[in-house]
């Protein structure tokens, strides 16, 4: 009588390790997906380091830890992600920030599209500008954002510019507010506890160097503007840096 005992069947067969059968919980190591159909490349505190960078003015140490040491990881990656928006990116290690600019083609016949809005800075906001830049030249304390003012000596600073026989103090003071609070929102100027006193960033150097700093003092000092209205865009005047802005179009703050 033949044995009809079926032979053990190896379920195993076709692999030639246990530890190679594949599970469904396992995710590909080599794989950024975080999403049903994503192809990003870069991994998610990369990808948060890129959003914080589009839609910030700038990334530092103080405002934006994680996504700033992330920029240190992966300075190339994201370089050649925002260079693919037309876009530049510019790491100053020593301060600690990391911020875009729009690129600019070197032939000048040539305009790149553009995601950000160039907004010339008023000639409030300037002023304000060349104050929190002198202080922070004046100051010799070690370490980034040491620099507080008030908002008071600001408007003070300020009211040295209006124009001779400027009569509408509540007008005066509302450009300055305003100026303050898009410098805010820019985190030039950076909140604390009293709403009405604030630590000067230190990518207000970067924004305005030395050279433009006296250049600016210079102009403000003999420019006459009668009515008060005249922006600081015009040259030679200080122009902002191409503005943010989130899903409603507002600047990010």
């Amino acid at each position: 009588m033949s044995d009809t005992t079926p032979a053990p069947v190896d379920e195993t067969a076709g692999f030639e390790d246990l530890d190679t059968v594949p599970q469904d919980d396992e995710r590909d190591e080599t794989s950024f997906a975080l999403f049903e159909g994503d192809e990003g490349v870069l991994d998610e505190p990369q990808r948060r380091a890129l959003v914080a960078l589009l839609r910030h003015t700038y990334v530092s140490a103080r405002t934006h830890a994680d996504e700033w040491r992330a920029v240190l990881d992966a300075e190339g990656q994201l370089r050649s992600r925002l260079n693919d928006l037309f876009l530049e990116l510019h790491v100053d290690r020593d301060r600690e920030v990391a911020w875009k600019r729009q690129a600019r083609s070197e032939s000048q016949r040539r305009a790149f599209p553009t995601l950000l809005r160039d907004v010339p800075y008023t000639r409030e906001e300037t002023i304000v500008l060349v104050y929190l830049r002198m202080r922070l030249r004046a100051d010799t304390r070690p370490g980034p954002d040491q620099v507080v003012v008030d908002r008071s000596e600001i408007l003070g600073h300020v009211a040295g510019f209006l124009p001779a026989g400027s009569t509408d103090r509540t007008r005066d003071e509302a450009r300055v507010a305003s100026a303050v609070e898009r410098l805010v929102r820019a985190r030039i100027l950076l909140r604390t506890t009293d709403p009405d006193r604030f630590r000067v960033a230190s990518v207000v150097e970067v924004l305005m160097p030395l050279e433009r700093l006296l250049e600016l003092d210079t102009w403000l000092r003999t420019a006459t503007t009668g009515d008060g209205e005249a922006t600081a865009g015009a040259d030679p005047g200080l122009q902002a840096e191409p503005t943010d802005t989130d899903d409603e179009g507002e600047p990010a703050a």
